[in-house]
């Protein structure tokens, strides 16, 4: 039989027999070949039928008390419902989380809730994903994984400057920084979440203080001091003090000339400068 669909549902019939089997029933061998079937419809493209099959697998396997096993079948059920139903996908991947965290298995879960954070940040459900970059981050942290824990924590920073939650991503962004100033082959990377950083500053409230974060800066970390970083933010402060936006769109473009920003610093770099526009407009409302 060389059609793998039409392979596929012999076997299910097989493991079905296995289930029900006048001469004694045999739950390994049905777990087994249900796998087998659900890689058959993989290979025939039927998405639908090979998720259902790995879950049934799934719950055959903890029939029997076989949990890894059972997360196991629940991450390949995820993976090819991520070509079809994507709530399916999540569903098997909580399914996968749940078992592995029983087990202690807590990296495995760990990279199944990140797996489930990539998800909904695809679909572009960015609230959902912080949630689950945050669960991550903490499994990360409990195996002591601080560079994948951090991988996780910044895209938390990341997604909530988008969302104007600048108050977390100020305070994701300094610990990091902080943190790798402890590490000599990280210490380098600091210089770049202190600049994120204080752009996130930038777009809270003009009594943010902006001038002594800035300054503290330089204090963590020496190499910051004098640094581009270090000059951009100073003269981003100075115009958000004064008012000029002129100051402000300047000293951004010098920066850029020599290192290009990328779209996530200008986009919240816009939003700063709408800031003191605004607060401009409001200034001159009150003089009227």
């Amino acid at each position: 039989m060389s059609d793998p669909e039409a392979r596929a549902r012999e076997t299910v019939k097989k493991a079905e027999k296995k289930l029900t089997g006048f001469f004694g029933k045999d739950p390994d061998a049905a777990a087994e070949l249900l796998t087998q079937a659900a890689n058959q419809f993989k290979l025939a493209k039927n998405w639908n039928e090979a998720g259902a099959t790995y879950e049934r697998a799934a719950q055959v396997n903890l029939k029997i008390n076989s949990k890894h096993e059972a997360a196991t079948c629940y991450v390949e059920a995820s993976k090819v419902y991520q070509k079809c139903n994507k709530s399916s996908a999540i569903r098997c991947l909580h399914m996968s989380i749940e078992y592995y965290t029983e087990m202690g298995r807590l990296s495995m879960a760990a990279r199944n809730v990140r797996e489930v954070a990539e998800t909904q940040e695809k679909e572009g459900q960015k609230e959902a994903s912080i949630q689950y970059y945050l669960k991550a981050a903490e499994l990360f942290g409990m195996e002591d994984q601080t560079s994948e824990a951090n991988k996780c924590r910044l895209k938390v920073a990341q997604f909530s400057a988008e969302l104007d939650q600048y108050e977390t991503a100020v305070e994701i962004y300094e610990d990091i920084a902080k943190t790798s100033l402890e590490n000599n082959l990280l210490k380098y990377s600091a210089k770049g979440y202190l600049l994120n950083a204080g752009i996130c500053r930038l777009c809270l409230s003009k009594d943010a203080g902006l001038r002594a974060a800035v300054e503290r800066y330089e204090d963590m970390d020496l190499s910051f001091s004098g640094s581009r970083e270090d000059n951009l933010l100073k003269e981003l402060v100075e115009a958000k003090e004064t008012g000029d936006t002129e100051k402000f769109t300047n000293a951004i473009q010098e920066y850029d000339s020599m290192t290009r920003l990328d779209a996530w610093k200008t986009n919240l770099l816009l939003k700063a400068k709408k800031r003191i526009e605004v607060h401009d407009e409001e200034d001159e409302e009150d003089l009227t």
